[in-house]
């Protein structure tokens, strides 16, 4: 039974998504691959590390398990989570909220892509999820602009929860480009998601 609920779940994610594909924007990760291959540490973006100049406690932390299984009341906790910040915080720039280019913070009321993505990190990890599971990652949208999202790496996969899209989406039926994100060893440390 366990089984056949998840498979429906995977199902339906599958179907609501079949036309998005991102396998042409990451040609290094395999379109078998239910998790996203690591190719290495990489630089660790500005924002990131600039966040946890400002708030160390944040950062200091143990990353705990590298993946969480994927059982109905997590998808369910997952959807919702992802929901409630996608509708309870507006988007807007960092420019627009703190007049410079680059800057990760907690949303407060309004927010960058990469601050709903701390936000849902924040409210899933104080639900039982364990850091290591919970990944910030980093890419290009489908027209080329920098994007940050959440991504949830479980036993069925790794799934993304994007600001732009309502939808969480398995790491591949996101219209994505994956550039880095966060180590599942340590939160601090950064992997490279392409090979070149």
């Amino acid at each position: 039974m366990y089984r056949l609920v998840l498979g429906a779940i995977a199902l339906a994610i599958s179907c609501a998504s079949a036309g998005a594909n991102a396998l042409h924007l990451n040609p290094s990760q395999s379109a078998q691959a239910m998790n996203m291959e690591t190719f290495g540490n990489t630089s660790i973006p500005i924002g990131y590390y600039e966040y946890c100049q400002r708030y160390g406690e944040r950062c200091n932390r143990p990353p705990e398990k590298a993946s969480v299984e994927l059982t109905r009341e997590l998808w369910k906790t997952i959807i919702e989570v992802n929901n409630e910040v996608n509708t309870t915080v507006e988007p807007l720039t960092d420019r627009e909220i703190f007049g410079v280019e680059e800057r990760w913070d907690y949303p407060d009321q309004v927010g960058d892509c990469e601050d709903f993505a701390l936000e849902k990190r924040k409210i899933l990890n104080e639900k039982g999820v364990p850091l290591g599971a919970l990944l910030m990652t980093v890419g290009r949208d489908a027209d080329g602009g920098g994007h940050a999202v959440l991504t949830v790496v479980t036993d069925h996969g790794d799934f993304v929860l994007d600001n732009v899209e309502p939808r969480v989406l398995l790491w591949k039926e996101a219209e994505l480009y994956y550039l880095k994100r966060q180590s599942p060893d340590d939160p601090n440390r950064w992997v490279s998601l392409a090979s070149n």
